[in-house]
């Protein structure tokens, strides 16, 4: 019983002292990213997307006429001359989900 006691115990002041060592970390190497590049197209289907999301998002008090969209953070990395298709894009998307909507409404009325 007093070896294994003694044995832990040698253990854990062996353990302390390698913690409380006075030598630095070593440093580790820099991140590097392991996610793929995306593609230009993924890119701009991303933007697309968000911009769709951001269109649901929007209150209902919203007014097309006086207020503005913002550009979502997706989007940062289209190019600003390519943006506006991607937004009309995204524009799209989010009217087809609408456009759905209605129709299963209509559906359901009718049914009813």
């Amino acid at each position: 019983m007093h070896t294994r006691t003694a044995a832990s115990a040698i253990l854990l002041a062996a353990t302390l002292t390698a913690c409380s060592s006075s030598d630095p970390a070593p440093e580790k190497p820099a991140a590097t990213s392991s996610a793929p590049a995306l593609s230009k197209a993924q890119i701009t289907e991303q933007c697309v997307n968000a911009v769709a999301a951001m269109l649901s998002e929007r209150p209902a008090d919203f007014a097309p006429e006086t207020d503005s969209d913002p550009k979502p953070a997706e989007c940062d990395a289209v190019p600003e001359d390519e943006y506006l298709d991607a937004y009309m894009d995204g524009l799209g998307q989010h009217n087809q989900v609408g456009i759905a909507d209605l129709e299963q409404q209509i559906e359901d009325a009718a049914e009813q």
